[in-house]
């Protein structure tokens, strides 16, 4: 089984959710939706602000947010389905999938995941049904929006699977600047060195860390791939993306 994450630049890329349809094995797709969210809240004539790589969210926004999400979801779950893979699209919000505590006040509605419901997903799973999940969770005084990085990160975790982040990246970059500086494995104390050198930055970073949490909660492994065409196949095939793992198998010579 795979958790997979698809980024809000990506969910409208139709050739990576027909290989997503065709996969042999079971999946949970988390999804985001940044660049849609963003135009709804333009269109309400919202600004749009974020901290640390998180996208603040004040409560007159949240509807707005939950409302976008929660159709991307929808709409993927129809076009998985409609090309064979029956899906069911969630939020944190159904049965109480994720719980989640507040983030900093400055973020408003923004949390962070604190339990998942495993049992509602493996439930889906065993009927050969995709989960595909919003990034919404609930907590003591309502619902939160929380970074979807995250939320597949312990998703994945909790469920102690293998994780792979489509993005629109090549993966982890030894040269920023260089597309052909891919570093195709990683472990976490590695990772981490290249967070605090600098040479993982920006966006990367939240990225990077949310991956290192799915392993330190208990994901075998976490790769970091781009979305293009043939992007599942490779993966699996270890021909795309960057893979983290807790540390390196130390092979005798």
């Amino acid at each position: 089984m795979l958790v997979v994450k698809i980024g809000g630049s990506l969910e409208g890329a139709g050739s990576l959710v027909q290989e997503l349809a065709r996969h042999d094995g079971e999946l949970v797709l988390v999804h985001g939706g940044g660049p849609r969210i963003g135009e709804a809240l333009a269109s309400h004539n919202f600004e749009t602000r974020f901290v640390d790589g998180l996208r603040v969210t004040p409560p007159e926004q949240f509807d707005i947010v939950e409302r976008v999400l929660t159709q991307i979801g929808k709409q993927l779950a129809d076009r998985l389905s409609r090309l064979g893979r029956l899906a069911v699209a969630l939020s944190g919000r159904d049965a109480r999938l994720l719980s989640a505590e507040p983030l900093a006040a400055e973020l408003g509605r923004v949390g962070r995941v604190s339990s998942v419901s495993t049992s509602l997903l493996l439930t889906l799973l065993n009927r050969h049904l995709t989960p595909v999940v919003s990034p919404i969770a609930v907590g003591k005084d309502g619902a939160y929006n929380v970074n979807a990085d995250e939320v597949a990160a312990a998703v994945a975790g909790c469920l102690a699977e293998p994780l792979v982040y489509f993005t629109d990246v090549p993966g982890v970059l030894s040269d920023p600047q260089d597309p052909d500086s891919r570093l195709p494995l990683l472990d976490r104390d590695e990772a981490e060195e290249l967070i605090e050198s600098g040479v993982i930055s920006g966006g990367m970073i939240p990225k990077t860390t949310a991956a290192l949490k799915a392993l330190e909660l208990g994901a075998p492994w976490v790769l970091i791939a781009p979305g293009g065409p043939g992007a599942l196949a490779g993966v699996l095939s270890g021909k795309l993306g960057t893979r983290i793992v807790p540390e390196k198998i130390k092979r005798a010579v």
